[in-house]
């Protein structure tokens, strides 16, 4: 196992503490082996012995028909007579009712509770129902750049800091990609896989979609615009002009579904004049970049979305806040608030033009707060700040240690 500090040491942090730690996201996202971290380093850390440590995968054959009263049955009998019992219950969705279990159990025994799960049940109203208060949850992501960069490592060198970004860009970050050297083809077999399961397990078998090709055509159509403003109309437009009538409700239902399975990320757009979120034109980003590559194939063409894909989730796996910034008919990417912090970013592939960098610049100098303001680019630029916002190599802006 490579260890991801990242989220290990989050978590860590709430050992013992009277919180269900729920970790949820994407598909093979690493969920199960972060579990599998923490159990480890609760046994050589603070000597927990391992009859004390109780894990189950319920994505098994083995609890497909499970009740929550079998599950509270099966789970009570594992609990010992003396000392704290560590329950760590890998895709509890699949039993209905876990919450309740969970609440009972961490209620009424000596229980510290760790839970992953993979789609919408993890977030219902059902948790908040059961769970007040009673729960801390952690979003996992695929792989950083630095993540990337340590897998690697692993079983091969690493070269150049601007290549491997760029082979991070084509192969994204999901971890079993980077277990060992696979070629790109391979790659997008793996993460194809991932999406199909997802699909079909998360989607249309739990929410029996039967119209499969209208699900299909809206995910095309999102992938293929990641980056871009759009709404529910438009989409509709889009299926009609392919004779393919869909009402805008369907559509923000099926967005809603690929939200829910983790496969998409909402960002909303926030008018820095108004200080109010804006309910219309939102984009979506890819939970990892590999998923569009693995569905529509890989172009040069589509790197410009994917770095400021990649960009977006660095800021997410940061804990902060993401907003497209709206300045009077001004865009800017990105508006990241974290706290009492906040920073402004603008992604671009290249500059090749002195009209295209002072519209880059110019956006970030329309606003005249203190906070600090980015240009990431990866071709080739003098290092530097331009009237106090600093122009960064995408790379570099990943593995720098704050911003």
């Amino acid at each position: 196992m490579i260890y991801r500090p990242l989220y290990v040491d989050k978590i860590m942090a709430y050992v013992d503490t009277p919180f269900v730690k729920i970790l949820t996201g994407v598909r093979r996202c690493g969920k199960s082996t972060i579990l599998k971290m923490i159990m480890e380093k609760l046994q050589k850390e603070k000597n927990v012995p391992a009859d004390r440590i109780v894990s189950y995968r319920f994505d098994s054959m083995e609890y497909e028909d499970m009740t929550a009263k079998q599950m509270f049955s099966e789970l009570k009998g594992r609990i010992g007579q003396s000392g704290k019992t560590y329950f760590f219950l890998d895709e509890v969705q699949e039993v209905s009712g876990w919450e309740k279990v969970v609440n009972s159990l961490s209620s009424d025994y000596d229980t510290d509770i760790y839970v992953t799960g993979s789609n919408s049940r993890m977030m219902s109203s059902e948790i908040s129902t059961y769970l007040t208060g009673r729960y801390i949850s952690f979003r996992i992501y695929t792989l950083s750049f630095e993540e990337y960069l340590t897998f690697k490592s692993q079983y091969d060198t690493v070269g150049d800091v601007k290549k491997e970004f760029a082979d991070y860009v084509r192969l994204g970050g999901f971890p079993v990609t980077h277990l060992k050297k696979y070629t790109q083809e391979e790659v997008y077999t793996i993460v194809r896989d991932i999406y199909n399961s997802t699909v079909f397990s998360d989607i249309v078998r739990r929410s029996q979609i039967r119209k499969i090709d209208q699900l299909e055509r809206i995910v095309k159509y999102t992938f293929s615009n990641v980056g871009n403003t759009f709404s529910a109309k438009s989409i509709s437009d889009y299926l009609k002009a392919e004779q393919r009538k869909l009402d805008n409700e369907t559509v923000y239902s099926y967005l809603e579904k690929l939200e829910k399975a983790y496969l998409l990320h909402r960002c909303s757009r926030y008018d820095l004049q108004g200080k109010e979120i804006l309910k219309t034109q939102e984009k979506f980003y890819l939970a990892d970049v590999a998923l569009r590559y693995s569905v529509l194939g890989y172009s040069e063409e589509t790197v410009a979305s994917g770095l400021e894909n990649i960009v977006y989730l660095e800021l997410c796996r940061r804990g902060y806040t993401v907003y497209i910034g709206k300045f009077g008919d001004s865009e800017i990417d990105f508006v990241a608030e974290r706290q009492n912090e906040k920073l402004y970013v603008q992604v671009t592939q290249e500059i090749r033009t002195e009209k295209t960098e002072r519209r880059e610049y110019e956006r970030l100098l329309q606003i005249k707060d203190n906070y600090p303001k980015y240009v990431l680019r990866t071709d080739l630029f003098a290092d530097g700040n331009y009237e106090g916002i600093k122009t960064m190599h995408i790379a570099d802006f990943l593995l720098s240690k704050s911003f």
